[in-house]
């Protein structure tokens, strides 16, 4: 991880590309928001605010290995919300 600017980046990117392709499917499908991709909206957008606040803590000693941990974080859920979105019918 290069620094806290592209880690904050990084967290930005994914999660708002994982909102937009929740909104890309409601498009597609039902042109209207339903509970299950409401559902993964807020939850990506709790999951944003959490990994935020970890990056800005600086009570951390080893920043690499905080960084690292927040980024692996990020990954996971990442993966778990795109699986979420696969799931929609």
């Amino acid at each position: 991880m290069a620094n806290k600017r592209d880690l904050k980046k990084d967290i930005n990117y994914v999660l708002g590309d994982i909102i937009e392709a929740v909104y890309v499917w409601e498009l597609a499908n039902a042109e209207k928001p339903t509970k299950e991709s409401d559902a993964i909206i807020d939850e990506a957008i709790v999951t944003f605010d959490t990994l935020i606040t970890k990056v800005n803590d600086r009570s951390a000693e080893d920043k690499k290995a905080h960084f690292k941990a927040i980024n692996t974080e990020l990954e996971d859920k990442g993966r778990e919300l795109i699986e979420k979105i696969n799931k929609l019918k």
